[in-house]
């Protein structure tokens, strides 16, 4: 017996409270953009959270072929991409929910991007994709017939974000989850960090409030939560897991009327809707399953 078939329902518990921390990440990463520029704020938080899981990673890491860690590393400059468009996206936007709903988008685009690779996507996922792009247009006519620079950068990193995915499954599919996390979550923080040396100027000093936010975000939204989020993963299928982590978006948007007092039009409503209908679709063999798996069954009379 596997271990995943023993503990399911402590994998959900775990994906839930992942998902959670990355919801709460977005609230953290916001305070803090108020006080650093962004390029500094994001290299920081992911040199940081690197440097916390190194300690647990290390006896890994150490037994690790140098081509492989060279690999990592490769596709960390790739995930350096798409986590620098979605901290420009997060500090020119001005609804956190609906920003959060564009980047799940790359959830969707993960089975087109594989199309790069010779992937033949799912017959769901181009069902999906009409659904997406509507709720996306309706979006950009809520901006008034126009796509926000915000929603662009966000778009962006969705499209990075499933090109990271599609690469890490073939470049490094060998190599563990939480070494491959470390080596990634530091060379984002590398990258990003020297990217602010070079085009950002650094603040004389930050508040003690900012510090705070920081941290907040290396420790529970980065570090803890990419350890949870692979120890989660290591008890059950990547399909299963991604139909919860879906939740990340919801929660967002919920705590950021919550913290924020951020309110929907109903074009913002009804877009966000018809992206999350979309990530359904997508995954609906799975979803499906899940719904089996968690409703009871009732005996035929």
């Amino acid at each position: 017996m596997t271990q995943a078939s023993r503990a399911p329902w402590q994998a959900d518990v775990l994906l839930l409270m992942v998902t959670l921390m990355a919801a709460g990440g977005w609230i953290f990463s916001k305070e803090a953009l108020t006080g650093m520029p962004p390029l500094l704020f994001i290299g920081s938080r992911f040199l940081l959270a690197g440097l916390i899981l190194l300690g647990f990673a290390w006896p890994a890491l150490s037994r690790m072929p140098a081509r492989r860690i060279r690999r990592g590393c490769l596709v960390g400059l790739l995930f350096s991409v798409a986590t620098g468009f979605w901290i420009l996206g997060l500090n020119a936007s001005n609804h956190l929910g609906e920003s959060a709903f564009i980047t799940s988008l790359g959830i969707l685009m993960v089975p087109v991007m594989g199309i790069l690779f010779g992937d033949t996507p799912p017959r769901t996922t181009w069902i999906a994709l009409p659904v997406a792009l509507f709720g996306f247009g309706l979006l950009s006519l809520n901006a008034g017939f126009r796509v926000e620079p915000s929603q662009l950068l966000m778009l962006c990193a969705a499209l990075g974000f499933a090109l990271l995915v599609n690469v890490n499954t073939r470049v490094v599919r060998h190599v563990a989850a939480l070494p491959l996390t470390t080596l990634q979550l530091l060379a984002v923080g590398a990258v990003l960090s020297l990217a602010s040396l070079l085009f950002e100027r650094a603040p004389m000093a930050l508040d003690t409030s900012i510090l705070g936010w920081l941290m907040a975000s290396v420790i529970v939204s980065s570090s803890l939560r990419y350890f949870l989020q692979v120890k989660a993963q290591g008890m059950t299928t990547p399909s299963h897991a991604s139909v919860i982590l879906m939740l990340e978006s919801v929660w967002a948007a919920l705590l950021a009327a919550w913290w924020f007092n951020e309110t929907m039009t109903p074009l913002q409503l009804t877009g966000c809707s018809l992206i999350f209908v979309a990530l359904l679709i997508n995954r609906w063999y799975w979803v499906r399953k899940l719904l089996r798996r968690r409703l009871p069954v009732t005996p035929e009379s």
